[in-house]
């Protein structure tokens, strides 16, 4: 046995106070993430709603809709009821208050038609990159300070929903400037890009990328089903959302957030009681899940919740 063997044994504390825990791995509390990318009229918002209502399974579901309302115009072909919130404006902030209102009102899905818009939309990130960047003199690199922090915060709403989440992105042809064979510059063609930050489809489990002949392809996932699969229109429900949701079950329990709002706002919740919950939240990466505040109604997210409310409690002499 080494001497850092050793040591291990006679002295490794079995827990740390410093937030630095290791638990047992576990799928629990794991939802959908999946991205759909794909030029105009490849298929993106219906295979989006199939995929959504295989999820939702039976349950309404929200849309926060981009493109004019045209999810809506499926509602009779689905045969699942949804709502839809139409967006005229495209501040990452709104999109956060958007998905506070969404689980507010317990939606099990939430679908975005489509992302991109807060990328290149009015008001979305390039346009708040502009803005801040006049703070700086011009400097648009200063700019990314502040809009790629609105951007992150955004993303991170996402990821937190406390339900499944479907997004659509439109994508074109990325082309890049390349010496040829000649030494002269030209423009190579680099296949298509999602219209939104570069990566995000790698912030899903699944992206699926479609083509105007409606086949789908998987630029990644995580659920083994899907790997190197190719689809001719897919049925969104079927294809998709079955394999998808019995890989995340598969020896899972589901975790509810409701409860951690609930342990938040309790009559008893004292400093020390919101710092370990604030903690458990952390550990299940949950902290930006977003909501509507219990008491003032307004949207924020689950970690600034109990981070006010120990600072409250604290502030008025509760120990």
């Amino acid at each position: 046995m080494s001497r850092l063997q050793g040591a291990s044994n006679r002295s490794m504390p079995d827990k740390y106070d410093d937030g630095f825990d290791f638990v047992p791995a576990t799928k629990d509390g794991h939802k959908a993430r999946l991205s759909l990318q794909g030029p105009s009229g490849s298929g993106k918002t219906w295979t989006g709603l199939q995929i959504a209502a295989g999820l939702s399974e039976g349950r309404e579901f929200g849309v926060i809709d981009t493109e004019r309302r045209a999810a809506s115009l499926y509602i009779d072909d689905l045969g699942i009821p949804f709502k839809t919130l139409a967006m005229h404006r495209y501040n990452p902030r709104d999109l956060r208050k958007a998905l506070a209102a969404a689980a507010h009102r317990g939606f099990p899905v939430v679908m975005v038609d489509s992302l991109s818009h807060f990328w290149h939309g009015a008001d979305g990130t390039l346009d708040q990159v502009d803005r801040a960047a006049s703070k700086y003199g011009g400097n648009k690199f200063a700019g990314w300070k502040d809009g790629g922090e609105l951007q992150n915060e955004m993303i991170e709403a996402l990821m937190a929903y406390p339900g499944h989440v479907v997004v659509t992105m439109r994508s074109s042809k990325k082309w890049v400037l390349e010496e040829n064979e000649r030494g002269q510059k030209a423009p190579v063609d680099k296949g298509m890009k999602a219209q939104q930050r570069d990566g995000i489809e790698f912030e899903f489990g699944v992206a699926a990328e479609m083509d105007r002949e409606n086949n789908l392809w998987f630029i990644k996932t995580r659920c083994p089903a899907f790997q190197g699969a190719r689809m001719k229109k897919p049925h969104g429900a079927r294809d998709i959302a079955k394999p998808y949701l019995d890989w995340l079950r598969a020896g899972a329990k589901e975790v509810d957030s409701s409860a951690w709002i609930d342990r938040a706002s309790a009559d008893d919740a004292t400093p020390d009681s919101l710092l370990a919950l604030y903690r458990e939240v952390e550990a299940a990466s949950a902290l930006a899940t977003p909501l509507m505040h219990p008491e003032s109604g307004q949207p924020t997210s689950l970690g600034d919740y109990i981070r006010a409310r120990g600072t409250a409690l604290k502030a008025g002499g509760q120990q």
